[in-house]
């Protein structure tokens, strides 16, 4: 997937500037895409070039004009043409499943804090996930809102979001106490 994909979905609710892009894509987009705002803004460039968005200039009073992007309806044939095309499997490159691959030949302590530190950080971005939920899908319970709520696609992509780092923060914290237990039981033998 293209960033210009992403970047199409997140402005499939409004008119948006770029800077507002990159709040969208710190809080709704964040769970399975990321781009640094020097990304987004550059991508947003060649969009309108495209012609897959359309920007236009807004005065503000005592700030900077701002400049507000929409998508197109050649935007929304190009999101339609991606949609369509089959999807490549999930890419997971980690380092620190490299590290945990590499356990029995490592000192443990480093790699438990370490997985220890990537368990907390799955567990925020959870809680992070689980205040947008709840925000999207307003004051209905979620069976409502998935048979009857407005946009369900970003609800549904967030679902995975938290479901992945559910799995991450319970696959640390296994993989932590496993290297843990391992070690006290060297430690025993040696002595």
């Amino acid at each position: 997937m293209a960033l210009r994909h992403a970047v199409l979905a997140a402005l499939l609710d409004g008119e948006y500037s770029g800077y507002q892009l990159t709040k969208i894509f710190d809080v709704g987009v964040s769970n399975f895409w990321y781009a640094a705002p020097q990304q987004l803004y550059a991508e947003l460039t060649r969009l309108e070039s495209d012609g897959l968005v359309s920007g236009r200039e807004v005065v503000q009073r005592g700030r900077p004009t701002k400049r507000v992007f929409q998508v197109t309806r050649a935007g929304l044939d190009e999101l339609a043409a991606f949609a369509a095309a089959p999807a490549k499997p999930l890419l997971i490159r980690d380092d620190l499943a490299v590290k945990v691959h590499a356990a029995d030949r490592l000192d443990p302590a480093p790699l438990i804090a370490q997985l220890l530190d990537r368990a907390e950080e799955a567990a925020a971005k959870l809680a992070h996930f689980d205040k947008i939920l709840l925000r999207l899908r307003g004051d209905l319970d979620e069976e409502s809102f998935l048979r009857a709520g407005e946009r369900v696609g970003p609800y549904l992509s967030c679902l995975a979001g938290c479901r992945l780092e559910r799995e991450m923060r319970d696959w640390c914290l296994s993989t932590a106490r496993t290297l843990g237990e391992r070690a006290a039981r060297t430690r025993e033998e040696m002595s």
